[in-house]
């Protein structure tokens, strides 16, 4: 039987391991990364020791720990991008799996804030590292002509690992009622099972070979070299391009959670407090389904928009469909749980663009600066975004509605349309039927 008859969608059973093994790979370290967000109005206020009243208090510390996670994440972004130039893709991917999976897990024995932080930070330098070298591992394997396609079912692995965070966590403050009574319980469980792609990642170093052709490079790859003539136009809109994206991602979604959390207590008036706390797990159950729903369906929208429009008409509207999305999703007159389902649109426009980096990014560099040149530009882009959830939650502890809040976050649908326009004033490479280089 010859290689063509046992493709299967164009690829080989190998290349479909390589992409289930990234796949796996990101999607676990979306799912560590975001478990916070959906415990931190149980494990902030009991880190704290102070009630879950205190909104003001704890939606600033939500912004804070958002903002290192977010630093962490740059740092071994960039950190582990020039790594997995110098000692291959599978191996990093290794390295960051157990990095962030032991960290995580580490978490539910914090007995501070403080400890808290440390440990979400540490596992922040293992989430941004893995996603450099699962882009440059999958974009180095796939045959040229599906690079597009597998870049996208790459990013897929998102909206399933928040999926995934999404049922962990209504499974330990919801359903199983023995654990879920308990608050300061159920948060430590949820963060426990941020141990899982440990696991998983020995198995992938078992079954994934380097890319053919790879080899360390004989000079240690530098990031000055981003910006000499050659380099610099692509590393500059590659960056722009990130930041834009990311700090729409991360004002929003940081917040979906407590904003879900002030709707569902704006509804709870004279109900019981327990039942109180089960429509609260309900509602932020509801609203990061809609969000990540949406993400999963925008994420593979990027497949046939990129190819048959191209890199840069794509970027034009999802950043244009984002800002409208965000404004209407936050500003319109809606019932409180019909504006939950209304953040599928937010998911579609905001989420689903990050499916066009795992392409996109690494079609800009060499093999020999790849992994250095798709980290520093979409990490980078994480280390400036810090400030965005840490600006938005210092601003909305001070709002003591849902309606103030809404407000606060709706403002984020500037940064889409200031992206927009920079695309359409000349920003970004267009790398449509361009070969991936393998040379520099």
């Amino acid at each position: 039987m010859s290689s063509s008859q046992r493709e299967v969608l164009g690829f080989t059973p190998y290349q479909w391991l390589v992409i289930f093994a990234a796949w796996l790979g990101w999607g676990f370290d979306v799912f560590d990364a975001l478990l916070f967000n959906y415990v931190a109005r149980l494990c902030v206020p009991s880190l704290l020791g102070v009630g879950a009243d205190q909104k003001h208090l704890i939606t600033q510390w939500v912004g804070i720990l958002t903002s290192v996670l977010l630093i962490g994440w740059a740092l071994g972004g960039i950190l582990f991008g020039k790594i997995t130039d110098r000692i291959g893709r599978t191996k990093t991917l290794l390295l960051t799996m157990m990095t962030y999976a032991l960290a995580t897990a580490a978490c539910a024995f914090a007995p501070n804030i403080w400890v808290l932080m440390l440990f979400r930070f540490i596992a922040s330098l293992g989430i941004g590292g893995e996603w450099a070298a699962g882009a440059a591992l999958v974009a180095e394997t796939v045959p040229e002509k599906k690079r597009v396609a597998a870049g996208a079912l790459l990013y897929t692995a998102a909206p399933a690992g928040l999926f995934l965070a999404t049922f962990v966590t209504d499974l330990f403050t919801r359903q199983l009622t023995f654990i879920a009574s308990d608050p300061n319980l159920s948060w430590r469980a949820v963060f426990l099972t941020g141990l899982i792609p440990a696991a998983v990642a020995l198995l992938i170093r078992l079954k994934v070979r380097e890319p053919e052709g790879w080899s360390a490079a004989e000079e240690k790859p530098k990031i000055a070299e981003l910006f000499s003539p050659a380099y610099r136009r692509r590393t500059i809109g590659g960056l722009v391009v990130a930041l834009v994206a990311l700090i729409t991602w991360w004002s929003c979604n940081a917040f979906v959670p407590t904003i879900a959390s002030f709707l569902a207590q704006d509804q709870a008036a004279g109900i019981s407090p327990e039942a109180g706390r089960l429509l609260q797990a309900q509602y932020i159950t509801i609203s990061t389904t809609s969000f990540n729903l949406g993400g999963l369906i925008g994420t593979l929208l990027t497949i046939p928009i990129a190819v048959y429009c191209g890199r840069r008409p794509m970027f034009i509207g999802y950043f244009a469909a984002s800002a409208v999305s965000i404004w209407l999703a936050f500003q319109g007159d809606f019932h409180s749980e019909t504006r939950l389902y209304i953040l599928f649109f937010v998911g579609l426009t905001v989420f689903g663009v990050f499916g066009s980096f795992t392409f996109y990014l690494p079609e800009l560099f060499p093999m020999r600066l790849r992994g250095t040149g798709s980290g520093f530009c979409y990490n980078t882009g994480r280390l400036i975004t810090a400030v965005g959830p840490f600006l938005v939650g210092a601003v909305a502890s001070s709002a003591s509605t849902s309606e103030e809040i809404m407000t606060i976050v709706s403002w984020v649908a500037a940064v889409p349309l200031a992206g927009c326009l920079l695309v359409m004033a000349g920003l970004g490479e267009e790398t449509k039927g361009q070969a991936l280089e393998s040379q520099s």
